[in-house]
């Protein structure tokens, strides 16, 4: 078909342009600011029944440039408006207002047709046929009573008078009740009363029909239906005949488009059941439906396919019955193609088409203007065929109403068709700046109603690209399918003809969808306990939600202990009445998302225990605001298991550059449930999730799509630049490598540049690919070049690179330091000086001076340091001298010096000797004691290993030490250079002696060798360390003796629990050969042993392994003390003895003497003292003698009593042995030797309060 508007393609700026061609009339309309024709917007409808109390309104509006004029016709005669009073035209409008309230409406029925013109054409409007509505009255007539059998079948007609429209029939009682219908009594179409068969009960004489006429608003009723059952006898069953229609078959004809209703009603006893069908085919169920109990069929919209035998059925238990009903569907004319408007530029053709079917088929007429086109002047432009009509080479000023009219005789179609011949530019007619709101993945169609003439071509720009989008309807819309947030932006339309252009803007934003990403769970829940429901919700932040629960798809009941929260819904205090379905609603402006679930209320029961675990992993992973260098990735949370999740970890996999292999990208808080990744360009992501609570990490989630980002140009470029030679003509200059996702697209390679320092020449520059460095050959020997490398791919360059200072390869230094000098300082210590050499002949980065040095010879005139290794010092910088320290004293030495770069060294100095003063010898070889004796001993020694000069002599200091290793008075000998041996004599006995032995030069002495002894009074007997060891156990602790003859005076008494892990607990016994272990666990054994350990702790002698048991505590017995009848028994002993004392001082004074007298004056001990005249009591019981040791004994510096070295001795008493008597035969135990000790002990216990041993208590 010649220009039937549709859009081509055009190459149009080596652009594919969509160009709309053809006039669609569905995409413009003339704005009414321009030249047009008039077009009929508002008609009544063809069939109009008036209401008789209301004005006849007969609507006629049209729109057209200038404004239509109006006139009407009525049965085909000019209707002069403005001669009926009663009749009124609205301003501006073609709508006739008829006043009918006070003469009949039956003077205004007819057909009226609508004329609107101005001076581009003429528009008619379609036949109206104005009816008034009748309701007539019922015809009178005389019923008789009607007598039926029981069991036979019945017919009440009602035959209602003909209205316009037809009534509404309905049957009533005399009480205005409806009466009762079922599938034994039913009311037919036409508005009879069938009764399928007679029951006793239908006896009843107010059968009543009822005519309802909707527009006259009335009702009118029948005669009263007298029906009279009588009984003659029984009825036999039947089976079905049909009361209507009659007859085996019966035709139907319905029009195209309509409702086709089909009856059938059977009679029979029992009452039979109705069923339809259609032969060779089947019923239309979309469009079907059956009513009065199955007795009619309906059928919508009813289409030539329709048309067909029907066939209703009739059953009950003794047989059926069939009637066949064919449907034959006529059609009223309708469109084939709906008649559209042409907007013609000047010189354009275009055609009008005016298809229409019906049957039968209906005759097609055309006017223009309102005049048939046979009767209209002649116009060599217009060529009608049929049903077209081609306009050829349009004039300006021939603008035109084409009516179309097709009829048959069931109706009649008539199209007005505007042609508008207009030269205009493009305009756009759709709002400027309108913005355009989707969900994401839904379609978004973005207007752009344009007008012009020609019709322009319309054209679509995103944001500033230069790209055309293609999918375009039509009527210009722009539609995106599955639009995603990438397609959010500014478009732009553009309208354009031969006439000029114009464009508009839009703005399309793309929403997240909303999504319950949290559904509620069905829930189990205890009478009286709480129910809570989580609906978790994820939707677009710039959107406002609401949440609306439902229970059982109904509101929420209007009780209180229903609480709603922004996510969730409580109901507290469970009842069975809250059983239900529970459904939360989403909504936005935009979308919406739903979910649902059950609650079940049970009886209470114990709790199950709570069970910690790590929480499953996420799901539902979705990618969403999706751009070129970030993704916001949302998740659903799994089960936490009791344990609140803590964080979520996000980890990606680059598919394409290290598949496989997860890495950590973010972390977010456990209480969200989306993050915005960064991404980097040209990578293939995926994404997983791992929830983190108390227990632990939660297995992966399953990984997202792939998210792949479009590749760009770099935005690092390489670091640690280096520019760093390896041999003298060259320049190496490396780079670390971008790694995976730095390269941001494909084709990375790396733009190498370089160029000598402070020469004035341009950059260098070479492109490599996969490579880490590049060699630039044939340059100058260290020479500095700036250098800088670029990263490059096939999107582009990356910044401007930093420039990096490197030098060409370095050379071996070409001369020696020169005027080189050597001072010794010292014996070990010498300084050099040497004269630095210039900085060309280094040739390359100095590093230093090395400076080697060797002993050749000691000034003794041995050979001995011929041959030995050289030492080297290395001296950093550009030094010109040092210092070589650890020389050996009295030698000669050589030295030479070499300049050091990173290449190597340069060639050696002249090679200088030196020599080094004398110094102070080392120790003497060795000290030797031998020949010890009672009070002497020899000293041999041998002379140093280094003499480190002319020896001149040996000094020997040595000094005694005491049991507690203080030192005593230092005596010092000299001895000549070639003395090796000297005895000493006047030693003391049993006292050990350290000595102290140096060699010296004229420098001084050297460091010193020690050796120690001890002088005996005879010679040790040989045999073991320690002997004599015994072991006691008292309520104090356990008591160790052990003699013994070794020189170590670190010696330990150590112990253990028996069978005990622990380490040995350790008490140091300085020198004593005793000691009492005290805080040992009653009942408790121990292994115990006495071992001498030398300065570091290593164990020199010990004693065997003797094992202890402590006695577990017995009750304790009563102090004596502490009773009263002790206390009074010593109150009269003390009373008697100062009787006694009264009478002894009664007999003294008279010069009387005793026995006992007389034997202390013969018998003077100094161990005794007097008693004292003054008070009465003993010497031994004094304050200030308590302490004081007793004559004869020795007391080591510790205070411990040696066992051993007194007869005398107290201890023994005090530790409860033999008791020892004087030669008077005195018990002098009882006196000075305990009171010493209990003093100590009353001290440490309460239990001892008397000054005698609980063994020698009174009992």
């Amino acid at each position: 078909m010649a220009r039937d508007r549709k859009r081509k393609w055009a190459l149009i700026s080596g652009a594919v342009l969509l160009v709309l061609l053809g006039h669609l009339t569905s995409a413009l309309e003339v704005p009414l600011d321009l030249p047009q024709p008039p077009t009929i917007t508002e008609q009544s409808p063809k069939d109009y029944i008036i209401d008789p109390r209301e004005n006849i309104v007969i609507h006629c509006e049209a729109k057209g440039k200038p404004h239509p004029s109006f006139s009407w016709t009525r049965n085909g005669t000019h209707f002069d408006v403005e001669k009926d009073s009663k009749v009124l035209m609205k301003p501006s409008s073609g709508t006739l207002v008829i006043d009918i309230s006070g003469d009949k409406a039956e003077a205004y029925e007819g057909v009226y047709q609508c004329t609107a013109r101005n001076v581009h054409g003429t528009a008619l409007s379609n036949n109206i046929v104005i009816r008034q509505p009748r309701s007539p009255l019922w015809s009178k007539e005389r019923n008789e009573a009607i007598v039926v059998q029981v069991g036979g079948s019945l017919v009440l007609q009602c035959r209602p008078p003909a209205g316009l429209p037809p009534p509404n029939i309905f049957w009533m009682d005399n009480h205005f009740r409806r009466l009762s219908q079922d599938a034994r009594v039913s009311q037919a179409i036409n508005g009879d009363l069938y009764f399928s068969n007679i029951l006793p009960e239908d006896t009843r004489s107010d059968y009543i029909c009822y005519a309802r006429f909707p527009h006259t608003r009335t009702i009118q009723q029948k005669q009263p239906i007298n029906v009279k059952v009588i009984d003659d006898g029984p009825t036999g069953e039947r089976r079905p005949t049909f009361m209507t229609p009659t007859g085996p078959s019966s035709t139907k004809m319905v029009l195209r488009g309509e409702t086709l209703e089909l009856e059938c009603i059977a009679e029979g006893l029992p009452t039979p059941e109705m069923s339809w069908g259609k032969d060779n085919g089947d019923l239309p169920s979309d469009r079907m439906s059956l009513h009065n109990f199955q007795k009619t069929l309906h059928i919508v919209e009813v289409t030539e396919a329709d048309a067909g035998d029907y066939r209703c059925s009739a059953q009950n238990s003794l047989g059926n019955a069939h009637h066949i009903i064919k449907v034959v569907v006529k059609a009223s004319p309708f469109w084939i193609s709906t008649p559209t408007d042409l907007i013609l530029a000047p010189k354009e053709t275009g055609i009008l088409t005016c298809r229409a079917g019906g049957d039968p088929k209906p005759q097609l007429s055309w006017s223009v203007n309102g005049v048939p086109i046979a009767n209209s002047p002649k116009d060599l432009r217009r060529k009608v065929e049929d049903d077209t009509v081609i306009l050829s080479d349009v004039q300006t000023g021939s603008s035109a109403v084409y009516q179309c009219n097709v009829s048959n005789q069931f109706g009649y179609l008539l199209a007005n068709i505007l042609v508008n011949v207009l030269a205009e530019p493009p305009r756009v007619l759709t709002p400027p700046n309108n913005l355009y709101q989707v969900i994401t993945n839904s379609r978004a169609l973005l207007d752009c109603a344009s007008f012009g003439s020609p019709i322009p071509t319309i054209t679509w720009f995103k944001d500033s690209q230069t790209s055309i989008l293609n999918d375009i309807h039509e009527n210009g819309t722009l539609e995106i399918h599955g639009a995603q947030p990438l397609n959010s932006g500014k478009y732009t339309c553009i309208a354009s003809n031969n006439l000029g252009t114009k464009e508009n803007h839009v703005y399309l934003e793309v929403k997240e969808p909303t999504r319950i990403l949290r559904q509620p769970e069905y829930k189990v829940v205890e009478r009286n306990r709480v129910a809570v429901f989580e609906c978790k919700v994820k939707h677009d932040p710039t959107l406002v939600p609401t949440m609306i629960w439902l229970k059982d798809n109904a509101e929420l009941p209007a009780d209180e202990r229903f609480v709603l929260d922004v996510d969730t819904l409580t109901i507290r205090d469970v009842i069975e009445e809250d059983e239900g379905t529970y459904t939360c609603i989403r909504n936005t402006s935009l979308d919406q998302d739903s979910a649902s679930a059950m609650l079940t209320v049970i009886e209470a029961t114990p709790p199950p225990p709570i069970v910690y675990e790590q929480p499953d992993p996420p799901s539902d992973l979705e990618l969403t605001e999706q751009r070129d260098r970030s993704v916001q990735l949302t998740w659903t949370p799994g089960d936490e298991h009791n344990s609140p999740t803590q964080k979520f970890l996000i980890q990606y996999e680059d598919l394409l550059h290290e598949p496989g292999v997860w890495t950590n990208l973010s972390e977010v808080d456990g209480g969200r449930t989306t993050a915005q990744l960064d991404l980097s360009p040209y990578a293939w992501y995926s994404f997983r999730v791992l929830a983190q609570n108390a227990v632990g990490y939660s297995l992966p989630s399953q990984p997202s799509r792939q998210y792949r980002t479009n590749p760009a140009a770099p935005e690092v470029n390489p670091s640690d630049v280096q520019g760093v030679g390896t041999e003298h003509d060259n320049l190496v200059i490396s780079w670390k490598k971008l790694q995976g996702l730095q390269a941001n697209g494909p084709g990375l390679m790396y733009k190498v540049q370089w160029r000598q320092q402070g020469v004035d020449q341009e950059w260098a520059s070479e492109t490599v690919h996969n490579v880490s460095q590049f060699v630039v050959s044939g340059t100058p020997t260290f020479v500095p070049y700036e250098v800088r490398v670029q990263a490059v791919n096939d999107n582009g360059d990356a910044p401007e690179p930093a420039v990096v200072l490197g030098h060409s390869g370095e050379d071996l230094p070409l001369t020696a330091p020169e005027s080189v000098q050597v001072q010794a300082q010292n014996g070990t210590l010498a300084e050099v000086h040497w004269k630095p050499v210039t900085p060309i002949s280094v040739r390359g980065r100095l590093q230093g001076y090395k400076v080697y040095y060797w002993r050749e010879r000691s000034l003794h005139g041995e050979q001995e340091g011929v041959g030995k290794q050289q030492q080297v010092l290395t001296f950093s910088g550009n030094r010109s001298e040092g210092h070589l320290p650890g020389l050996q004293p009295y030698s000669v030495y050589g030295l030479s010096i070499r300049v050091l770069n990173g290449k190597g060294e340069g060639p050696a100095s002249t090679n200088q000797t030196f020599e080094t003063p004398e110094g102070v010898p080392g120790p003497p070889s060795y000290l030797k004691i031998t020949n010890p004796n009672v009070d002497s001993l020899t000293l041999e020694w041998g002379p140093p290993q280094d003499n480190n000069g002319r020896l001149t002599g040996y000094t020997l200091k040595y000094q005694p030490v005491n049991n507690t290793n203080e030192l005593g008075p230092v005596e010092e000998l000299v001895f000549l250079a070639n003395e090796t041996s000297t005895t000493l004599s006047n030693l003391k006995y049993s006292t050990r002696y350290k000595f102290f032995f140096t060699a010296k030069t004229i420098k001084g002495s050297g460091p010193s060798i020690s050796e120690e002894t001890v002088i005996m009074d005879e010679v040790p007997p040989k045999g073991p360390t320690f002997s004599s060891v015994n072991t006691t156990v008292t309520e104090d602790g356990a008591g160790v003796s052990w003699e013994y003859s070794g020189a170590e005076k670190n010696v330990f008494v150590e112990y253990i629990v028996e069978n005990s892990k622990e380490e040995w607990r350790k008490e140091f016994v300085n020198g004593s050969q005793s000691y009492l272990i005290k805080g040992l666990k009653p009942g408790t054994s121990y292994r115990v042993r006495v071992v001498a350990r030398d300065q570091s702790g290593a164990s020199i002698h010990s004693t065997e392994e003797h094992r202890i048991t402590v006695p577990a505590i017995a009750s304790r017995q009563v102090d004596i003390a502490t009773q009263g009848w002790f206390i009074g028994l010593m109150c009269a002993i003390a009373l008697l003895i100062l009787v006694l004392l009264i009478v002894c001082f009664i007999k003294r004074n008279k010069g009387g003497k005793y026995p006992v007298k007389e034997k202390e004056d013969a018998h003077q001990d100094p161990e005794i003292q007097p008693m004292k005249e003054d008070d009465g009591t003993f010497g031994e019981y004094s304050d200030t003698e308590d302490h004081k040791p007793l004559k004869g004994s020795r007391t080591p510096s510790n205070g411990t009593v040696r066992r051993d070295e007194s007869d005398d001795s107290l201890v023994d008493y005090g530790e409860g042995g033999d008791g020892q008597f004087n030669e008077d035969g005195s018990f002098i135990g009882q006196y000075s030797g305990r009171k010493e000790k209990d003093t100590h002990e009353g001290n440490e216990s309460s239990e001892a309060p008397s000054p005698v041993n609980a063994s020698n208590s009174f009992v």
